[in-house]
């Protein structure tokens, strides 16, 4: 089903019971996005579902932690600043469980990418169809000339407006999203504001990253989606805003939740069920969801040699992660200026990726200004080198925001939060082909992540919920129960169509 250009899918069954016959259980490991997701659903439709997390707090990398200020205050710190595109159908129609209004997100206007001497491009206001929405955007780059258009390799661009997921990848996912943005010939300006700046957003360097994986990223944020560039932030802590909330709603659903628990192996029994052992207690169950980062899903299965397919196994293997990056909050003693953006992106500018103000928009973080005075703003570098010395990345990026705030060069740090972490998926060239899937070789295991093969469009966040709902889907199917339906961006861009595509390829050629 179709509606402003929206997809409606329902995997794998679109019509069935809604709720499960008798007695039937799962165990959900992973506390994250896509475990909550599929725990969400098998509940709703009668599974008793316990949770397993690792961790003391849900949510995951989108998780939250009480931590304290020097003078005692508490506060909630987070793994970084996260945005809620208006595309992200699937984790908004599971936060509306907790928050019906998502009277928790609050728009933002703009999301502006600064650049050196001054350069700015802005996302207000665009066109939100394609091609008017791409026509507005590079009409008004400052780094971008009507010569400079003439130059652009415009068949290798509208690969951007043509996506297909088999035939992207077919043609896409053997090579770089360095080599190809250097094929499309933009000027080195044009190309660090309209193209770096979206590509580092997914942690994962150019170089690095598969061609294929940025073009559906192209298609998911921007050319095939009918909601527009700019996002929503959350206007609370995740932890009170979003996992408090969903912990209660989930524990009324007769999920029993279980922090702390940390699985080490899983054991098939007969009759198709399955046991989860931990440090502490073993959990049996019917079915299961490993919900996992990549690391913990291939020491899980690694200890598990009751999972004995072996091409599965070495898809887990094979899964990589991708460059470390750093988040950096500062409470500082004096404000940042009237007017600035609550979040901007930055470009040329070293290894800073972007300036988030959250006394403008988390209500946390504003009580605390409104107290104090001073500004809460952090920092994030994304996909460093892993060699990167800690002092100079803090330098560099403290000079950063000195030179685009000159306001806070004089500012006293008086807190600070420095975190490193390197748990981020990579989509690595090559790799789209022997990513695992959603469903697995074994009766009742699924997998939710977002480093998952989907049949969707997704990413970050919008891919684990999705990933999520369909773990839980492909469970529900054994028992002819009604899916939980998907939405998406139309899952093929405006130049996909077989003519026009043989054109393309045959110029190509």
């Amino acid at each position: 089903m179709r509606s402003r250009g929206v997809e409606q899918i329902c995997l794998p069954l679109a019509q069935g019971r809604e709720r499960v016959e008798g007695e039937r259980s799962a165990v959900v490991v992973g506390g994250g996005i896509g475990g909550i997701a599929a725990a969400t659903v098998l509940a709703e439709r009668g599974v008793q579902v316990t949770l397993l997390e690792r961790e003391a707090y849900l949510g995951g990398r989108a998780g939250a932690w009480t931590d304290r200020l020097s003078n005692g205050e508490p506060f909630e710190m987070e793994r970084g600043f996260h945005a809620f595109f208006r595309q992200y159908y699937n984790l908004r129609a599971l936060l509306r469980r907790v928050d019906p209004e998502l009277e928790l997100l609050v728009p933002l206007e703009d999301y502006p990418i600064l650049g050196p001497g001054g350069e700015e491009q802005s996302f207000r206001d665009l066109p939100v169809r394609t091609p008017f929405n791409v026509i507005a955007l590079t009409a008004r780059s400052p780094a971008l000339g009507l010569r400079d258009l003439a130059r652009v390799n415009a068949r290798r661009a509208l690969e951007m407006v043509a996506y297909d997921q088999d035939r992207t990848y077919d043609r896409h996912d053997h090579a770089s999203a360095e080599r190809y943005l250097d094929s499309l010939g933009f000027p080195p300006r044009a190309r660090s504001l309209l193209f770096d700046v979206f590509a580092h957003s997914f942690f994962n360097p150019e170089g690095a990253m598969s061609a294929g994986e940025l073009l559906m990223m192209f298609h998911f944020y921007f050319t095939g989606n009918p909601e527009g560039l700019v996002f929503d932030v959350a206007a609370r802590p995740f932890s009170t805003a979003i996992w408090d909330p969903f912990a209660r709603y989930l524990e009324g659903s007769g999920v029993s939740i279980r922090t702390g628990e940390t699985a080490r192996r899983i054991r098939r029994e007969g009759k198709g069920r399955w046991r989860v052992e931990t440090d502490g207690p073993t959990f049996a169950a019917d079915g299961l969801v490993l919900a996992l980062t990549v690391p913990a899903l291939q020491d899980l299965v690694a200890q598990s040699p009751d999972l004995a397919d072996e091409g599965w196994r070495a898809a887990v293997r094979g899964l990589e992660l991708t460059n470390p990056f750093a988040v950096w909050r500062l409470w500082l003693d004096r404000p940042t200026r009237p007017g600035r953006a609550p979040f901007v992106g930055t470009t040329g500018l070293g290894p800073i990726d972007n300036i988030s103000l959250y006394h403008l928009f988390e209500d946390e973080s504003r009580e605390w200004y409104e107290r104090h005075g001073g500004a809460v703003v952090e920092l994030h570098a994304y996909a460093i080198e892993y060699d990167q010395d800690d002092a100079e990345l803090r330098d560099q990026l403290l000079g950063a925001l000195h030179g685009l705030y000159p306001e806070t060069r004089d500012a006293r740090v008086l807190e600070e939060r420095y975190l490193i972490r390197q748990d981020c998926p990579a989509f690595s060239p090559g790799s789209h082909s022997d990513r695992p899937t959603v469903q697995t070789p074994f009766r009742g295991l699924a997998l939710a992540g977002d480093f998952l093969k989907l049949p969707i469009p997704s990413a970050l966040m919008e891919r684990a919920a999705a990933s999520g709902f369909l773990a839980a889907n492909h469970l529900l199917a054994a028992d002819g129960v009604r899916s939980e339906p998907l939405r998406s961006v139309p899952r093929r861009g405006l130049l996909s169509s077989l003519p026009l595509r043989r054109l393309m390829e045959r110029k190509a050629d």
